[in-house]
This record gives C-alpha cells, structure tokens and sequence, in this order.
C-alpha cells in the first residue's frame, strides 16, 4: 500500500483522475476492453467530472459500481444515478455501464444475470474504492450478518447484503472481486478517516473491511 496526501480536494481530483485514465490506457494497450469499478457518494463526483473529459477510447470500457443500493435508477440514493449523471457525460458518454440493479423486489432475484454480465468483462482493471469512518468499503459493513463470507477468498464476485446500518438492501462486489483489479485506488477526505485507516491495518478484516483490500492500491487523501 502506498499513501499519497494532496493540499486539497480539487488537487487530488484532478491527480486521481489523471491516474485512473493513465492505467485505463495502459490497460486498453493489452486488451480489448477494460472494466473501471467505481464507488457511489460524495466523494468521486468531482474525480468524476474530471475523469469524463480523458482522451482515450471510452468506447471501450465496461465501468461498474463497487456496489449499489437495490433502488431504481432515479432514486435520489441511487449510486447508478451518480455515475451516468457525472462520469457518463462528455468523452465517457460511449463508455458502457454494467448494471448492479434489476427491477425485482429483492437482489437474489437478479443475482444470476448481474453477476453473468460482469464475469464475462474481468478482471478488472481500475477500482476505485472510498471508505467509511466505520471502515467499511464497497458494500462490505463490518455490520453486515454475511462480512465473513464477503471477505472470504473463494466468494462469489457479487453478493446482496443487507448491514444492519443501512436503510436498504445493497449488492456489492466481494473482496475477492475488488482484489484482482489491475490497479487500486482508495480515496477519502478527512482525518478521521486516515486515523480510521491507520486502526484498520490493526484489526481483523472482519471488523475493518478496508484492510481486506488494501494490498497494492494507492491511498489518496486530504484533510
């Protein structure tokens, strides 16, 4: 794991940005397509608006969430809403997106299909990935009844979960999924959630879900 600390948000938007699209073209260089998994939140948008405007050939690229509330796709809470708002614009407008909803009431319903459509584009080649002051990463809450098996290193690329914390049910990729990415990138703002990183490199990956994945990625952060 390497940590690199930027003067400010905007800064490190626009570096994160330039590295993503740096490994997406290296990975374009090797294959036909690339797969980018991206987070939903606050944090990515302004990487993201950064990030659409890249020269390379987005026609190409399979962009995922690392994990997705189970509403639809115009629901205020929706990660799905966040990305073709502020990523799938611009140059990035001929990127396809791989869902993580289907409209069935529950997400084992979908599973199958989901999980089919991102098998056929990995690995992955970007994933970017934020944290929680909790710890948590993607979908894996350390709350979660099922964190074990999320983390475990044969699970399934794709899992519906249901934290204890969380209004909602949510689909999220497993550890294991996330791990075999080409390049890593962590990224979140604040103090209290580098103190949060530092305390998880301590703890078992159960109860600090982030530890699981930080092998090989780059931690970019500000205060």
């Amino acid at each position: 794991m390497k940590i690199e600390k930027y003067s400010d948000f905007d800064m490190m938007a626009i570096e994160v940005a330039q590295r993503i699209a740096g490994d997406l073209t290296v990975a374009l260089h090797n294959a036909d397509r690339a797969m980018l998994a991206v987070p939903g939140g606050t944090t990515p948008g302004p990487i993201f608006d950064d990030l659409c405007a890249a020269d390379l050939d987005w026609s190409r690229v399979d962009v995922v969430l690392t994990d997705e509330r189970w509403v639809p796709g115009d629901h205020p809470r929706s990660n799905t809403r966040l990305v073709r708002e502020r990523l799938l614009v611009n140059r990035a407008a001929s990127a396809r997106m791989v869902p993580l909803y289907a409209e069935t009431p529950e997400p084992e319903e979908s599973l199958a299909g989901l999980m089919e459509a991102i098998e056929a584009d990995l690995p992955i080649a970007v994933a970017v990935l934020g944290m929680g002051a909790d710890m948590h990463t993607a979908s894996l809450f350390p709350d979660s009844p099922y964190i074990a098996a999320a983390l475990d290193a044969h699970a399934p690329i794709l899992l519906p979960v249901r934290p204890e914390s969380q209004p909602e049910a949510r689909i999220t990729l497993s550890a294991r999924a996330l791990n075999g990415a080409l390049a890593k990138h962590v990224v979140f703002k604040g103090q209290d959630k580098m103190d949060a990183l530092q305390k998880a490199r301590t703890l078992p990956h159960v109860e600090a879900p982030i530890a699981a994945v930080l092998d090989g990625a780059t931690v970019h952060w500000t205060e």
